[in-house]
């Protein structure tokens, strides 16, 4: 599966964005799918992940609460709604798609990566 990721962009402290991730192929429900963020300097993380029906989702604590994965299986898309946004969460960040129906934050799961779209957020 090939994955596009938009929507990235630069925002305030406390503003929101979301992010899209289309994905191409006629199996976007037989993968689960996750999105993690690399901010300068630093390694890739896990930021949440979805299973193929939507009953099942997993967010990194320091987004907790204030982000929210989904995705649509019609429109082979996958979202992520970033409200509260803080400095802190300045990064490229990427949507991953995961060969299984379940979710897993392991990012050496992930066989499919699309290219990253930016996010900065001013303070």
């Amino acid at each position: 599966v090939q994955l596009q990721a938009s929507g990235g962009g630069l925002v305030q402290a406390g503003g929101s964005l979301r992010l899209s991730c289309a994905a191409s192929g006629r199996t976007f429900s037989s993968y689960g799918m996750g999105w993690f963020r690399q901010a300068p300097g630093k390694e890739r993380e896990f930021v949440a992940a979805i299973n193929w029906s939507s009953d099942s989702t997993k967010y990194a604590d320091s987004v907790k609460g204030r982000f929210t994965i989904s995705r649509d299986n019609a429109k082979n898309t996958v979202y992520l709604q970033m409200n509260s946004l803080k400095s802190e969460d300045t990064a490229v960040y990427y949507c991953a798609a995961y060969r299984g129906r379940y979710y897993t934050t392991n990012p050496g799961d992930f066989g499919s990566w699309g290219q990253g779209t930016l996010v900065t957020v001013s303070s």
